[in-house]
């Protein structure tokens, strides 16, 4: 059996009721932390220029829009993505290196509105296209990673294992939608190198593409049936040394959406390991940023790769920019989506403090890499002593969980000026099984 055809089996035997009641609850936490990025981010003008562009363009009112109102389908997803994504409050995935949420969550949200489809399918979909996508990721990380944007790239695959399972593919149109999803699998780094918008773009395409593969499989419009594993395809094409056993191992017998990650701070993922560091340095000793001599943050490469940015431009560029982001945190004493502002990014005390911190790689975190995402940072002040501390996994990973109650809490600071009554969508989305989905979402849990 092809790697293709194993997972369109697994997209096609998996019924709601196999889901354990834990991960169907972890997966509505999944979907309310998806909804607040998304909220949060709707009024970013890279958001705006989606939505003028959806307006310009027209469609039928099938799915409900983050920034208001309603559009196709393709246009919702395009700008439900890609808000979801501006913010970096968006959820992760440590070995495969994805933001499922941004791309499986808005496509199925869509799709399960525009056809009137149940809770229950809805979330059956979300547990399904975040385990198609985690997979491929592991399977291809970590040298994928270094040109291609996991998200935008595997991320396509699990938008378009998400549709198949709503739009109730068979096993040979779902190894179609596979197959073409795959072909239109992109992303690159590149944009790091100028803090472009690109990045909520790889979330919008890997949504839509994903979709358009599964909806054209629907028609049996013929893919690769090969697209994995094939001597043209995904892993030969875009991986230094797939790993093909990630693919089945274990496969349906357990539920890697339960192995996500939910940020604390608005800020990259690889930035948090500093970040959670440098605030228990500053708290558990008392430390007065003034005197600061220097910070050192010892970590593994990718962090450089992506973070190692000493002079950061604009706000978003600020997010990855590890220097930013620990003087951030030893200033204002946290790194909250409200920290990230153009008056942090020009603050004198910020910038000088900049100017002393020092990324390096440490081959303890690099042997972990992508296992474990830590640092150990070390804080030297100017009379001498110098404080250290260290962690493997920063909050929010399964290894260091943040509670149900504290997300909700996340959720309700991300949207409590942009939705009239955040607790009573909250409560709405964690009866989701009981309900349909355009029930839910006409209730303005999209829109606004």
């Amino acid at each position: 059996m092809t790697l293709t055809k194993a997972l369109a089996e697994y997209i096609d035997q998996t019924r709601f009721e196999d889901l354990p009641e834990a991960v169907v609850e972890f997966t509505k936490i999944c979907i309310l932390d998806w909804y607040g990025s998304a909220v949060a981010g709707k009024d970013e003008p890279p958001i705006q220029a989606i939505k003028e562009l959806i307006e310009e363009w027209g469609g039928h009112e099938q799915a409900s829009l983050v920034t208001g109102g309603k559009s196709s389908i393709g246009n919702a997803m395009l700008v439900n993505a890609a808000s979801s994504h501006i913010v970096e409050l968006d959820d992760i995935h440590k070995a495969s290196i994805i933001h499922a949420g941004t791309v499986v969550i808005p496509a199925a949200v869509a799709v399960a509105e525009a056809y009137n489809l149940s809770g229950k399918d809805l979330i059956t979909a979300v547990v399904v296209g975040y385990e198609v996508c985690y997979r491929i990721g592991e399977a291809v990380s970590p040298s994928h990673y270094y040109f291609w944007h996991n998200t935008a790239t595997c991320g396509t695959f699990g938008s378009a294992a998400a549709v198949a399972k709503l739009l109730n593919l068979n096993i040979e149109q779902t190894i179609y939608a596979l197959g073409n999803a795959g072909s239109q699998a992109a992303g690159l780094w590149e944009f790091i190198e100028d803090g472009a918008n690109t990045k909520q773009l790889h979330t919008a395409k890997a949504a839509y593409n994903g979709t358009l593969a599964a909806v054209l499989a629907k028609k049996n419009f013929t893919g690769a049936t090969r697209i994995l594993e094939g001597r043209r395809g995904f892993f030969e094409s875009m991986s230094e040394a797939a790993d093909p056993s990630k693919i089945t191992e274990n496969l349906g017998r357990e539920f890697k959406i339960t192995e996500n990650s939910f940020k604390i701070h608005a800020s990259c993922r690889h930035t948090h390991p500093a970040i959670d560091c440098v605030l228990d340095i500053m708290n558990e000793h008392h430390i007065s940023y003034q005197s600061i001599k220097k910070i050192t943050v010892n970590t593994y490469q990718t962090v450089l790769n992506i973070t190692d940015n000493p002079n950061p431009g604009t706000v978003y560029a600020s997010k990855f920019s590890s220097q930013f982001c620990a003087s951030l945190a030893a200033v204002k004493g946290s790194a909250s989506l409200r920290d990230f502002t153009n008056e942090s990014l020009k603050n004198p005390e910020i910038v000088e403090l900049m100017g002393k911190v020092e990324v390096k790689v440490d081959p303890y975190y690099e042997e972990a890499y992508p296992e474990k995402w830590g640092a150990k940072v070390e804080v030297k002040l100017e009379d001498g002593r110098v404080f250290s501390k260290a962690t493997d996994y920063p909050k929010g990973d399964p290894e260091k969980t943040a509670s149900k109650e504290e997300l909700i809490e996340k959720f309700i600071a991300m949207t409590s000026d942009k939705l009239e009554n955040p607790r009573e969508e909250v409560e709405a989305i964690f009866k989701l099984e009981e309900i349909k989905t355009r029930e839910l979402f006409s209730r303005k849990v999209i829109g606004g």
